[in-house]
């Protein structure tokens, strides 16, 4: 709990930063602050305490969620280094990003739906600023709008959805609702449509088929450290508050939802990487690659099983990793001008490094071993199995083998010679240390698989 106010009181501050002429301690600020949250939950590790008669709840689960969530904002802020500069540094979307941070930590540490919604919405109404935030382009502006006209539609099906399980269950309580879900043995028609509605609202928050058709444009739109936020930090939120709720309270239940999960998996994973496949815009590309991820990430949901919860994790984490990467070569080759896959030409003869850097995200992106992208399918698939649905498992083999081409692509771009007639790919400042940083702790989780599982029994 202590970590969830430092990140609010330090949104505020850096809020004040702006107004009192201090922005040249709002890198300093935001660091340390979101350092101490890390360090509060690290010294919480393997408590369970409840707040607010259970309305929060901060238990292992979103402990380790919460952790993983600050570690990726501590990445991103490489990437979004200019939000921070002295003299190029923009505190009201400093403040934006840390409120969503703040509601993305509620979103996995809820303990009632009442605060479930109220994280989400802190997440949200942040978000749709932030897409929007490079006023002066059509792109972002119109990126804003849609996320909002969307976001405000799958809205109102999770409230339906939560007014529903209210009225059948008495109750807002994550715990009361599961005991009641168990205590009625024909349950009312009622609450099982307020499941699949709130499950409507879950699948487009997490962009999965076939709510997915706003995440390709809106990202595509909003400005790309924004994009690679939407991409990493708010899906993991997103598919840690879906599998909180649903394995707590509608377990009982998955007769009901269970196969609309598993057909969206599969639809997602499929659609996700065959529409990838045509994208020449490396940025659509990658956004289509986050759909096609969403898909893998439901498995873990509909498996639920004694592997699942931490086989998202590793998953989540491991995605992040990836994409943060790749968005920090496309943020540097789309600065000069072109935002095609093709624009990576060339970086193999001027950094070596930077391809090689580039082609591990890439490989694990893909889930080819031994990157920590093999091992985080493998968990997922391995759960999926276990839980009986060989069938969705053979899908998303097909789905991974289809995805390989688009990201294969990104490496033989880079190590392609570039035209006499157009200039080099160049990864510099700190678009490349994220490359590097990225690129080197997926080599670590994935020539030691069995770190993260230590870290997480710490």
């Amino acid at each position: 709990m202590t970590a969830l106010i430092i990140l609010s009181l330090l949104g505020v501050a850096t809020m004040m930063t702006e107004a009192l002429g201090l922005r040249k301690v709002l890198l300093p600020l935001t660091l340390a602050g979101v350092c101490a949250a890390l360090a509060f939950l690290i010294n919480d590790w393997g408590t369970d305490f409840t707040y607010f008669n259970g309305a929060v709840r901060f238990d292992q689960f979103a402990l380790a969620f919460s952790a993983i969530l600050t570690v990726i904002y501590l990445l991103w802020m490489i990437l979004a280094s200019g939000l921070f500069g002295s003299d190029t540094g923009r505190a009201d979307l400093v403040t934006l990003s840390l409120f969503a941070l703040s509601g993305a930590v509620c979103m996995v540490s809820f303990g009632d739906l009442t605060t479930f919604f109220i994280g989400l919405e802190i997440l949200s109404i942040s978000l749709y600023v932030l897409a929007a935030s490079a006023k002066r382009d059509l792109r972002s502006n119109e990126s804003g709008m849609k996320y909002l006209l969307m976001g405000a539609f799958a809205t109102g099906f999770l409230l339906f959805g939560i007014a529903l399980v209210y009225g059948a269950t008495g109750t807002f309580n994550l715990e009361r609702i599961a005991q009641a879900v168990l205590g009625q043995p024909d349950q009312p028609l009622y609450l099982k449509a307020g499941v699949l509605l709130i499950l409507t609202g879950l699948l487009f928050k997490v962009s999965a088929a076939p709510f997915h058709f706003w995440a390709p444009d809106v990202y595509e739109g909003a400005p790309t450290s924004i994009t690679a936020f939407m991409a990493t930090l708010v899906k993991t939120a997103a598919f840690g508050a879906f599998y909180r709720l649903f394995s707590t309270c509608f377990g009982p239940l998955s007769d009901t939802w269970g196969p609309v999960v598993a057909i969206a998996s599969a639809v997602t994973m499929v659609a996700g990487n065959v529409l990838a496949v045509y994208q020449t815009g490396m940025k659509r590309m990658l956004a289509y690659s986050s759909v096609a991820h969403a898909g893998y990430l439901l498995m873990a949901v509909l498996a639920m099983n004694e592997v699942s919860a931490e086989s998202l994790m590793v998953y989540t984490f491991v995605y992040s990793l990836g994409s943060l990467g790749a968005f920090a070569a496309y943020s540097a080759v789309s600065q000069q001008g072109d935002e095609r896959t093709q624009a990576l030409a060339g970086l193999a003869s001027k950094q070596p490094l930077a391809a090689a850097a580039l082609s591990v995200v890439a490989l694990s992106l893909a889930g080819i071993p031994p990157l920590a992208g093999f091992f985080a399918k493998y968990s997922v698939f391995y759960g999926t199995a276990l839980s009986g649905a060989n069938w969705l498992v053979f899908v998303a083999i097909v789905a991974s083998l289809i995805g390989v081409s688009y990201y294969f692509r990104m490496i033989y771009a880079a190590y392609k010679t570039a035209p006499e007639n157009e200039s080099s790919a160049v990864i510099s400042g700190s678009a490349y240390a994220l490359l590097l940083v990225s690129a080197a702790l997926t080599l670590v989780l994935g020539l030691y698989p069995a770190l993260f599982e230590r870290l997480l029994a710490l």
